[in-house]
């Protein structure tokens, strides 16, 4: 991988030694936070080039936080991972009135459809 100029990477030390010695060809990772009460809408990205996974850090209580993809909603749990295809129509959304959902997000190639 390489290392985004101005990436303040001494926030996260412990993910970026992860990350630096995975030996994964990704295209993006990083920290996805979504605010209460707030929602992706439906959409594709078009390819299946990637496979996103998304592993929860900050979950919100009550299983409120979520993610549809083709016709499988799943909820995010802190410290489990959700492995999905972006070709999939897919949406999220946080219901809960006061937490935030963080997840730690990686795309990288799915390299079974090149196969």
């Amino acid at each position: 991988g390489h290392r985004i100029p101005d990436f303040p990477y001494k926030l996260c030390p412990v993910t970026t030694r992860i990350m630096e010695s995975v030996p994964l060809a990704g295209r993006i990772a990083g920290f996805n936070r979504q605010k209460p009460n707030t929602g992706i809408p439906l959409h594709s990205d078009g390819n299946n080039m990637w496979l996103t996974c998304q592993m929860g850090i900050k979950v919100p209580s009550d299983d409120k936080a979520w993610i549809r993809v083709g016709p499988e909603t799943r909820r995010w749990k802190q410290g489990e991972c959700l492995l999905y295809d972006t070709t999939y129509e897919h949406e999220t959304m946080n219901e809960h009135e006061s937490e935030e959902r963080v997840v730690l997000h990686i795309d990288f190639f799915n390299t079974l459809s090149m196969t």
